[in-house]
């Protein structure tokens, strides 16, 4: 995601300080008169709830979209007044979908919930013995090995260039010149590559072995590219090589250690907040990214980092928020897995939950999620006939894998009606997946179109 400099917010902010300060009869003494200082409002406010969507309204604008033949025989929608705290209308609920990468706002929302969109993930590197030091994983997803150098990149990430330079002073303090260099990735337990994936997605770029220490998620190279087939280990080396370029010799070849529970940090850094993880996750629907929050979920939960762990610990999440997960089939946290199965009114749920006034520790959810026609996975969507309504006011993950297609978000509808949707498909024809992925963006527009009241 794109964000203005932050000077823009500085200047931002500072007219808002001040409008406060001199707006009214209280203005502050030597301040601009209120007159000068006010501007007329760019758009109207929003309202809280515009006229009630009834059923037969929403499957009015619904229906010619769902009998669209290129969404194949397993087709659905479920929307909610999110307004009113209601369902409004569903079809093709009854069964569950495969989600593909709307699995990831369950995976999010969990982290959301369970670490607080505020916690951070340490990458540090302690003391060990016999001059040794060992570079720790914190499971930071987004660790990357030189500092970033466009400041509109969002978020700003940790690096392995910024430790190192840390650590060399460090060192360099103690009269230290030359170390060995040990790394431990034992943050996260079980099997790095889930055993429900098609064995070609980490060979093809798709995903990578998960791990608790990586750098770029574990690429060799920018992009969909060719993965690290030990990615800590690839890290340790990209740290050598900084240690190096910060005057601190590195002897031998980094091996694989278990830092001492009581080991002295030398230096660390700290990746973004989650809430900015889960944000960056469901904007470029980051599968990497995902999996790690999968773990950290588990271990948040204890049941271990794994990703059983975090299956476990995602469902018993989503059921603390008060969702049905007793039907859904949740294999891990990306929606990689075609075995993966979840009702629409969980994947809607989940946006109703982060939406609701009980829980603004979810916002992030919300977000995060791509604007239609703007951002993210939704960037170039939007564009066919009869979707052009809802670029701009659709905000939904998307999820896309052979023959699988879904939407899950919210949308103002031009009443001011507040409605939630998951509108999904799983059997879509091969030859038919450009057409199927515009009948989604035509219901969602559709929704953004409507009062919906008859």
């Amino acid at each position: 995601m794109v964000r203005p400099p932050r000077a823009v917010f500085v200047t931002l902010l500072a007219t808002a300080l001040c409008v406060s300060l001199v707006s009214g009869a209280d203005a502050v003494p030597g301040s601009l008169p209120a007159a000068q200082v006010q501007a007329p409002a760019v758009l109207a406010p929003a309202k809280a709830e515009g006229v009630a969507p009834t059923a037969a309204g929403v499957q009015k604008v619904l229906a010619p979209i769902l009998k669209d033949p290129a969404l194949g025989k397993h087709r659905g929608v479920y929307v909610y007044d999110a307004s009113r705290g209601e369902p409004v209308f569903s079809v093709g609920s009854a069964t569950p979908y495969v989600p593909a990468s709307t699995l990831k706002l369950l995976t999010t929302v969990s982290a959301l919930e369970t670490l607080g969109a505020d916690h951070t993930f340490t990458t540090k590197v302690v003391s060990a013995v016999n001059g040794s030091i060992i570079l720790v994983g914190g499971g930071d997803p987004l660790l990357t090995v030189k500092r970033q150098t466009d400041p509109t990149d969002y978020p700003t990430r940790a690096s392995l260039q910024a430790l190192a330079v840390s650590t060399a002073k460090a060192l360099k303090a103690q009269g230290i010149s030359s170390v060995t260099l040990g790394y431990d990735a034992s943050l996260f337990t079980g099997p790095a590559i889930n055993a429900n994936w098609e064995p070609k997605y980490v060979p093809e770029g798709i995903a990578a072995p998960t791990s608790a220490l990586w750098v770029n998620e574990g690429r060799l190279t920018p992009g969909m590219a060719k993965r690290a087939p030990s990615p800590a280990q690839a890290a340790a080396a990209a740290f050598a090589t900084q240690l190096k370029a910060a005057g601190i010799k590195v002897a031998g070849v980094p091996k694989a250690a278990v830092a001492p529970t009581a080991a002295k940090a030398v230096a660390q850094v700290a990746s973004p907040s989650v809430g900015e993880i889960v944000e960056y996750v469901n904007l470029h629907s980051d599968n990497d990214g995902a999996e790690v929050l999968l773990r950290h979920v588990g271990l948040a939960t204890k049941n271990g980092g794994s990703y059983v762990g975090g299956v476990k610990g995602v469902k018993a999440t989503l059921t603390k928020l008060g969702l049905d997960v007793t039907t859904a089939t949740i294999e891990d946290g990306s929606g990689l897995s075609r075995t993966n199965h979840v009702p629409l009114d969980v994947l809607a749920g989940v946006v109703r939950v982060a939406a609701s006034e009980d829980h603004p520790e979810l916002r992030h959810l919300l977000t995060g999620l791509p604007v239609a026609g703007f951002s993210g996975s939704l960037e170039d969507r939007f564009a066919g006939p009869g979707a052009g309504s809802g670029t701009g006011l659709v905000r939904a993950k998307t999820g896309t894998l052979t023959g699988v297609h879904s939407l899950a978000g919210l949308v103002r509808d031009r009443t001011g009606t507040l409605l939630v949707f998951a509108v999904a498909t799983d059997s879509v024809p091969v030859p038919k997946t450009l057409a199927a992925r515009a009948a989604l963006d035509r219901a969602a527009a559709a929704l953004a179109n409507c009062g919906c009241a008859v």
